[in-house]
């Protein structure tokens, strides 16, 4: 399939300790917003809304959830506050769900100021997706939306969108980092966005540690932990050794070249603890590119082996590494995070 994804300048995404990745979408009311949230929440990928923060701002004060009355008081926290008054209400929040799986989508973002904030807050880690899509389309997706504070005619989704444009919607949208266009079927503009969010949000981080006896030949632990993790970046800490890698795919044919799915998928239940996987292996069948699932207390230090999933679903990571297997063969087997 070929996306109609505009790319307006170029994405710094800069892979930071903390592992964050905060992705923003922008776009005028019913560009299609909504949806692409309800995308990342399927993928598992926590969201914070922003226009829930003028709702909660609203029900304090009692004042009736209509477009009208949201807007003034949108227009009002903005004046009395700063233009960024919105955006500052969600870090809290966003702060907290980025301990969850280290990445967050935030719905709503309309101006330039919010957007700065954002930049200033979490730096590199923070990128702007807009979703482009004419008036005339978006009114008639109004007709499949209900909710109170919604408009019902073409001059009123105009109005709408001359007021979005005074909070800077205009400039937040020329400012994205990438541009989908939602001219086409819902299931066309789904697919556009689940490849973004693949690409931007989802990754499996994994985490080498094992330490070097006296006894052991440091080149052959090196080699063991490239044997199944062909990408990592190793370093020497005195005695021990301590590897980042990415790259799957040398474990995955491993452990399906062994025939041991369904031991692995065992492995990986038992060692699940809050987004993170960690497992043990043998370090002596490492050395001959062989998988050994093992004890914390073997001999001679096996390799811990941790995968950090970012908003990759626990489920969706054990079919694409260790897919449950029928007659000695993988079903549901995935082909990507």
């Amino acid at each position: 399939m070929i996306l109609s994804i505009v790319s307006r300048v170029a994405v710094n995404w800069r892979r930071s300790d903390e592992k964050m990745r905060i992705i923003g979408f922008v776009g005028y009311p019913l560009s299609g917003k909504t949806t692409a949230t309800e995308v990342g929440r399927e993928m598992g990928i926590p969201i914070v809304v922003m226009g829930d923060a003028v709702r909660r701002e609203a029900e304090k004060m009692g004042i009736e959830l209509t477009d009208e009355n949201l807007g003034k008081l949108a227009d009002r926290l903005r004046k009395e506050e700063g233009m960024d008054a919105i955006a500052r209400r969600c870090i809290p929040e966003i702060r907290e769900k980025l301990k969850e799986k280290g990445v967050v989508i935030v719905d709503g973002i309309r101006g330039l100021d919010e957007i700065r904030k954002f930049r200033e807050v979490f730096g590199d880690d923070f990128i702007l997706i807009g979703i482009e899509a004419p008036p005339e389309i978006r009114f008639e997706r109004i007709k499949k939306r209900r909710r109170t504070d919604d408009v019902s005619t073409l001059e009123e989704l105009i109005k709408r969108d001359r007021r979005e444009e005074k909070w800077g919607l205009k400039e937040a949208m020329e400012s994205a980092d990438i541009i989908v266009e939602n001219t086409g079927s819902f299931e066309d503009f789904r697919d556009k966005i689940r490849h973004l969010l693949e690409k931007f949000a989802t990754s499996v981080d994994v985490e080498i540690e094992t330490r070097i006896h006296p006894t052991e030949d440091e080149e052959k632990v090196i080699n063991a932990i490239k044997n199944l993790f062909p990408d990592s970046e190793i370093k020497i800490e005195r005695e021990r050794v301590v590897a980042k890698a990415r790259d799957l795919r040398k474990f995955k044919e491993l452990l399906k070249r062994q025939k041991i799915l369904d031991t692995a998928r065992t492995e990986f239940v038992k060692g699940k603890r809050n987004g993170e996987i960690t497992v043990y292996l043998n370090k002596q069948t490492a050395t001959v590119s062989r998988i050994n699932f093992c004890e914390e207390k073997a001999v001679l230090s096996p390799l811990r082996v941790t995968f950090k999933l970012h908003g990759v679903a626990f489920s969706r990571f054990l079919d694409y590494v260790a897919p449950e297997t029928r007659d000695g063969k993988p079903v549901r087997e995935v082909d990507s995070l």
